[in-house]
């Protein structure tokens, strides 16, 4: 059966001039507008579809990849706001996303802001909303990670220890602020790794992976960096956390501990304007 909120790869049983008929299993058959249908679509062949309902509170199935589906966590801008009804976001389909306003919690929500919201189905509706009660949505299976594991880190929230995060679309992890030196925002979505996962389900995380395993391949990085640009490059532990992730896509820590083994090997020198290969400072 085809589930609402989500992709599935449905059957088609019909055409007519204004779409595609897919076999729903129970939900029976489920239209997917003319405007999404291509040669390749044929009676008797299948495709992948989003299902969700049109304004009319119609199922219907589009092409369109929406920005989350249910049971996944998401960032998503609000386009709308209708007091006492909702706010309405921005998913990436031609019908917005109801945030309701009993699903608010304590935001004073306006146009413009951006949220992370935990997408379900309400189960008196069939109609797919948001909510910003996260941790209703969390999912209930112990996570299964060994430690620098990669993972999906989506941040929300800030508190005194670290980042609050949602890990793979399902489970609550916490970046301590000890484990990077970027400032982060709700919304910021990357690679972290796991660094311990707690007896209670929750996941301590690393903003860059643990050990050498990450200093060797980012000291290769680093050189070669180096060396592409004439041997110099203006940066060094004094150099913003910013700068250092927009060039080298890693934490100003990791940045330190690379050219600090760079250093020690006597490939590199650090000086008041940035670091050099030897090479390079050789020639001056």
């Amino acid at each position: 059966m085809a589930e609402i909120g989500k992709f599935n790869e449905l059957t088609i049983v019909d055409a007519v001039d204004h779409g595609l008929y897919l076999d729903g299993g129970e939900l029976g058959n489920i239209l997917l507008p003319q405007r999404y249908v291509t040669m390749d679509m044929l009676v008797g062949g299948t495709v992948e579809v989003f299902i969700y309902c049109d304004s009319e509170d119609r199922l219907v199935a589009t092409t369109e990849t929406p920005k989350g589906q249910v049971g996944e966590f998401a960032y998503l801008e609000v386009i709308g706001v209708k007091p006492n009804v909702g706010a309405f976001l921005d998913w990436g389909l031609s019908k917005d996303l109801l945030l309701p306003y009993r699903e608010q919690g304590n935001f004073s929500i306006k146009t413009g802001d951006g949220l992370v919201v935990a997408i379900y189905l309400d189960e008196h509706t069939n109609r797919i909303v948001a909510s910003t009660r996260l941790h209703r949505h969390i999912s209930p299976e112990p996570p299964e990670y060994e430690a620098n594991d990669p993972v999906d880190v989506l941040i929300y929230g800030d508190s005194p220890l670290g980042y609050k995060a949602i890990v793979d679309k399902k489970h609550r992890g916490l970046l301590y602020h000890s484990e990077t030196n970027d400032k982060l925002e709700e919304g910021d979505r990357f690679t972290g790794y796991v660094k311990k996962v707690r007896s209670g389900g929750k996941i301590d995380l690393r903003r860059d992976p643990a050990g050498y395993k990450r200093v060797e391949p980012l000291a290769e990085q680093i050189l070669t960096q180096l060396e592409t640009a004439g041997g110099r490059l203006p940066f060094n532990d004094k150099s913003s956390p910013e700068s250092i992730r927009e060039t080298f896509d890693c934490s100003k820590k990791a940045f330190k501990q690379a050219i600090g083994a760079l250093y020690k090997q006597r490939r590199i020198t650090i000086t008041e304007q940035g670091i050099e290969t030897v090479a390079a400072n050789e020639t001056k």
